[in-house]
């Protein structure tokens, strides 16, 4: 397994794992499956703005993949332009083989070189899993917001971890 650069060629299998657990599952607070278009227009935007999208490339399969964009407000809010949100998805079939992890770190390595400081995860409440990796991988619990969105007709929690890069002033 290695991780790469994602190539356009990959946007179908990103945009199968990217809606996978939509229709079943509070990870993504939507109910909306993305078209293709809709994540090519995504994968457009992430080059146009030089930030990441790295896939597990499983002998030619891709296996997960993982992003970073602006922290709040698409870089509306000059603040925060050291801080960036990241997602991350790996197959199911996957799990446990390290490819969450090498993504994350390969994610950390581009944040580093692009002088990101703090790498965010946003994670529903009841992901226990995720929360348990995040912390594995050195993210802290810094805030849990209560009834923060809404999917399936209830109420969802938001659990925000990070991690801090580097100690780079201002």
């Amino acid at each position: 397994m290695i991780v790469r650069d994602a190539r356009e060629t990959d946007l179908p299998a990103i945009t199968d794992l990217y809606n996978a657990w939509i229709p079943t599952h509070t990870i993504t607070w939507t109910e909306t499956i993305e078209t293709y278009e809709q994540r090519a227009a995504w994968f457009v935007r992430q080059r146009r703005e030089g930030f990441p999208v790295l896939v597990a490339d499983d002998g030619g399969e891709v296996a997960g993949y993982a992003s970073y964009a602006h922290f709040r407000g698409d870089g509306k809010w000059p603040g925060y332009l050291q801080t960036v949100e990241h997602s991350i998805h790996v197959r199911e079939d996957h799990w446990g083989r390290g490819i969450g992890r090498a993504l994350i770190e390969g994610l950390v390595e581009r944040a580093r070189a692009a002088d990101i400081h703090v790498l965010v995860a946003a994670i529903d409440g009841e992901n226990e899993a995720s929360i348990r990796f995040h912390a594995r991988l050195g993210f802290v619990e810094v805030a849990r917001m209560p009834e923060t969105g809404q999917k399936f007709g209830r109420w969802l929690d938001l659990v925000l971890m990070q991690r801090i890069l580097d100690s780079v002033r201002p």
